[in-house]
């Protein structure tokens, strides 16, 4: 044979028999190509699942950073630096705000309520504040149990000392006067107890009623700050009366365990918006308790209320801020619509799978009350939490869905359909190769 023809041997292989039984002539490119896509696949499966372990791992050591911290912070608790003190006070707040750890706390919690307990006693302005904020906070993350009975029933007697000083700033009892309001709330005790509170509450807002002459009386800001948030705090435990105690205690003229509705409608007139605010709630919710009980509640004072409801419903006063008058107008509209014509408030809650529907003045009450406590974190709370979830009747923790739960991340997705489209590639190119050739047997 000349020598010629055997330099086109060096450029090609011999037949192979293929599986299916054909011949086939595959060139070393070929072959080259296959070997080059199944290391890539694999190095690309590899990434995917080095990608996981990644995250899993940076999820881990982001959760261990968050615990040490805020064991430093709870250590912080006996510093000396009243400063320090109040810092690591706010640090725990916003930690119990964004995360819901019962386990956690239950461990703590004698340390966390010896540290707010001294705060309240022994601490000055801001700090006070903090502690007072710190502990409805402190019971929302303990959950249903004995627990947060017990904390809130060692707590109360000191918050409301604090709350009744007059020698403590003003902010710091208006957030004492919230903090006595949620743990009484969340204590679940006798109505006696739940009573007197109220009383100790309206002893502090009653200094926004009209004077002997009929004049308002002159308070600072910082006062009527105070003065509303008792009311506020007031009218969170007005909730849990029974409608019949309420239309009793309120028709009965020689009562005095809540005050008349002529009273109330006092803090209507007050130059604080958060007052007028805090006083139209509290009238809306009377008529509701009052009305569950008997349709007649107070009939024969409420088209004089309706006036001066209204009125705030539509004020144009231009002395007044324009955010304020519109605060002002849209929450009064929605108070008139009820009281004049039994119209009840009705507002959708959307968190995660689930929820919430406000269809009465109670129920958005309460709900406001834990929106000022836990912020942001209301949502998260809401859906891990027991006790949330018993207070607004929410049933049991709903399951995320398993597809949710295996959801794969967008750097998963992309080398997965870049794997993919490379080996889709070199299938195609391969069939369409000239230098391929299929020959039947």
């Amino acid at each position: 044979m000349p020598k010629g023809k055997r330099k086109g041997k060096s450029g090609s292989s011999a037949p192979k028999i293929r599986p299916d039984g054909t011949l086939g002539i595959t060139s070393d490119e070929d072959s080259m190509n296959d070997n080059a896509s199944v290391i890539s696949l694999a190095s690309d499966s590899k990434s995917v699942v080095e990608e996981g372990n990644e995250n899993e791992t940076d999820e881990t050591s982001i959760e261990e950073e968050f615990e040490e911290k805020l064991r430093d912070a709870i250590d912080g608790l006996s510093q000396k630096s009243a400063q320090g003190r109040t810092q690591c006070i706010e640090a725990i707040c916003k930690a119990f705000t964004k995360r819901f750890i019962p386990d956690f706390v239950v461990d703590r919690r004698l340390t966390v309520a010896d540290g707010i307990e001294r705060s309240l006693k022994r601490g000055r302005g801001a700090e006070q504040g903090a502690a007072a904020q710190l502990a409805p906070l402190m019971c929302v993350q303990l959950g249903v149990g004995d627990c947060s009975e017990e904390l809130c029933r060692d707590l109360t007697p000191v918050l409301m000392l604090v709350a009744r000083d007059p020698s403590v700033p003003a902010a710091a009892r208006a957030k004492c006067c919230w903090a006595l309001g949620l743990l009484t709330f969340l204590a679940g005790g006798e109505m006696q107890d739940v009573m007197e509170r109220m009383r100790a509450l309206e002893a502090i807002f009653s200094g926004s009623y009209l004077k002997g002459d009929g004049t308002l009386p002159t308070i600072t800001p910082e006062v009527g700050g105070l003065h509303a948030a008792a009311l506020s705090a007031w009218s969170l435990l007005l909730t849990l009366m029974a409608p019949g105690d309420v239309f009793m205690y309120m028709s009965d003229e020689d009562c005095n365990y809540l005050p008349e509705l002529s009273q109330l409608s006092e803090l209507l007139e007050s130059a604080h918006l958060d007052l007028r605010l805090a006083a139209g709630e509290v009238i809306a919710l009377l008529y509701e308790q009052g009305r569950t009980h008997d349709s007649d509640f107070c009939s024969d004072v409420t088209e004089e209320l309706v006036g001066k409801l209204r009125q705030l419903a539509t004020d144009s006063h231009k002395y007044r801020a324009k955010k304020d008058r519109k605060t002002q107008r849209s929450s009064f509209r929605d108070i008139v619509q009820y009281v004049e014509d039994d119209v009840p408030p009705e507002v959708q809650v959307r968190f995660g799978q689930e929820m919430l529907l406000l269809d009465s003045w109670c129920r958005k009450k309460q709900y406001d009350a834990f929106c000022q406590v836990l912020g942001s974190g209301m949502n998260l709370h809401l859906t891990e939490n027991e006790l949330l979830r018993d207070v607004f009747e929410l049933g049991e923790k709903v399951t995320p869905l398993t597809y949710a739960s295996n959801k794969q991340t967008k750097q998963e997705r992309h080398l997965l359909n870049a794997a993919a489209f490379k080996a889709r590639t070199i299938s195609r190119g391969k069939n369409r190769d000239k230098r391929s050739t299929v020959v039947a047997c």
